[in-house]
């Protein structure tokens, strides 16, 4: 087998973690298999690396910066193939330009367009562990860009379509993914198999254990995914697609967001494009919109109420400035926790969301917004009902038998 192996930050967090992962990268190439490992800068190095750019400038030049961010990575990498040489396999680390990974030319937040293979491909017919700093690529023009949070997931997914690997391998340091946090429900359970679909919409909802982007190409590459914990050896969780799950239970998990913000935009003119206008301005603001809703019109004026990223909630004030004169008020609220319960088994159940309305109404906590999809319900709730809110779900639906 070809096996891409992803190491997070707490996973390298220091020389005796990186050590600890040169004996698990080993682990894997005594088996048999061909292994391009993935890593991380060490935990709070970019954040440190951050800082330094922000000494000097509170806007500091997006070029620079990922020159200084990408180098996190690059250190980790080399510390890695030095400590699998010593313990006498063969290893050798590549940034990400002599990985062949090309990006676009945005900066600080590169997408990847393609990944030229050839090298890597050579130096594992050469019997190499190949050792990838992950996070960064480089321009047709050879610029070194960064992908932004959540990077070097992504990297290792692009990777492992690229080469075709077997298996992709996300160490962090949880178990996989669980039915819910297991920090606010202790009987939570993990997961041994969720689907592409699922796990997009826990990740989009609040999940941390992978980020959407990454299994949005992991979708998109057909790329079998596994999350498991770099600090013992437990069976992780398998992301795969839906026809590769023989039964799917109705409900697999329940996330919760609490950094979400809320927008009321009352008595609106109500008239053909005025959607079109507010979310076209927000949109070239690169303001992520979530949940939106709509009134019936009454007296040619309408409300709209929407849901932001908590960090996007002073850009968004900027933006709808231009629209205060033509509105009775824009209000915004923070105070507010987004709820969703994710499952592909709802697509062939009835009562999924009359269940969950219920045993929230029997806790006497309001639900302020719905949105729903094939497969997912939001709610939105006041901030100090949430974790309540997550426990009470979870005994809804059983998830802990």
């Amino acid at each position: 087998m070809l096996i891409v192996q992803k190491y997070g930050g707490t996973s390298v967090g220091d020389c005796e973690r990186i050590q600890n992962v040169a004996r698990r990268v080993i682990e894997a190439k005594k088996a048999g298999n061909g292994v391009v490992v993935v890593v991380s800068a060490m935990s709070g190095e970019t954040d440190k690396l951050l800082g330094y750019t922000k000494f000097f400038s509170r806007l500091p030049n997006v070029r620079e910066t990922d020159m200084v961010l990408s180098a996190g990575e690059r250190v980790t990498s080399a510390l890695l193939a030095i400590a699998l040489e010593e313990l006498g396999y063969k290893a050798i680390s590549l940034s990400g330009r002599g990985a062949g990974m090309i990006t676009d030319d945005s900066h600080t937040k590169a997408r990847i367009e393609s990944i030229d293979t050839a090298r890597l491909n050579d130096l594992l017919a050469k019997d190499y562990i190949v050792v990838v700093a992950g996070f960064q690529g480089v321009t047709r023009k050879g610029e070194v860009t960064t992908l932004g949070r959540g990077g070097s997931d992504l990297s290792a997914v692009a990777l492992a379509g690229a080469l075709q690997a077997d298996l992709c391998e996300i160490y962090t340091d949880v178990d996989g993914v669980y039915t819910t946090d297991p920090r606010i429900e202790p009987k939570a359970k993990k997961i041994d198999k969720i689907s592409y679909d699922e796990m997009l919409e826990l990740a989009s909802m609040g999940a941390k254990v992978l980020l959407n982007r990454s299994v949005e190409m992991a979708k998109k590459l057909n790329v079998n995914l596994v999350t498991k914990n770099s600090f013992n050896h437990n069976e992780g969780t398998l992301i795969t697609k839906e026809e590769e799950i023989m039964e799917h239970p109705i409900v697999s998990g329940i996330a919760l967001d609490k950094n979400q913000a809320r927008v009321s935009i009352c008595n609106v003119e109500d008239r053909p494009g005025i959607a079109a206008e507010i979310f076209g301005a927000l949109s070239e603001a690169n303001i992520n919109v979530d949940m939106i809703v709509q009134t019936i019109g009454r007296d040619g004026k309408t409300d709209i109420d929407f849901t932001i990223p908590e960090v996007e909630l002073e850009n968004t004030k900027r933006v709808l400035k231009a629209f205060e004169s033509n509105v009775e008020s824009i209000d915004y609220d923070s105070d507010i926790a987004k709820v969703s319960i994710v499952g592909v088994g709802m697509k062939s159940h009835s009562g999924v969301a009359a269940r969950a309305f219920q045993a929230l109404a029997e806790d006497n906590i309001n639900i302020m917004m719905i949105s729903t999809s094939e497969i997912k319900i939001s709610m939105v709730i006041r901030l100090k009902y949430a974790e309540l809110a997550i426990r009470t779900l979870h005994n809804v639906y059983e998830l802990d038998k």
